[in-house]
């Protein structure tokens, strides 16, 4: 037969461990926190540099299409290719009596490939 105190030393066990397995779940749980903090921090800048890769972009096309003055313009090489459409460049309609000056340097650019 167990002693009283032999069933108290076995339950003051039990509650160690049981506030062991606490401390590393609560460690775990604090780590999460601060890994999506610098997963956040990530992509807002790169959301960041991408809003600003396209105001350049825009600027350059929209330089580029005053420069022109309504001749036809050579797409310019960028330093990287544009994945996304910039906001407020419109395509327009197509008429014969259009050029590619009316189109984005982007757009011209991937009008120029060759396949």
């Amino acid at each position: 037969m167990t002693s009283m105190l032999g069933l108290l030393e076995a339950r003051e066990a039990c509650a160690r461990e049981r506030v062991e397995v606490l401390r590393e779940e609560a460690a775990r749980a604090a780590a999460a926190p601060e890994a999506g903090e610098v997963e956040l921090d990530r992509r807002v800048i790169a959301r960041e540099e991408f809003v600003d890769a396209l105001a350049e972009s825009a600027a350059e096309s929209a330089a580029a299409t005053e420069a022109a003055g309504g001749e036809k313009v050579a797409p310019a090489v960028l330093a990287g290719p544009a994945f996304a459409p910039v906001p407020g460049v419109i395509v327009p309609p197509w008429r014969q009596e259009l050029s590619a000056s009316v189109l984005s340097l982007d757009n011209q650019r991937i009008r120029s490939i060759q396949c």
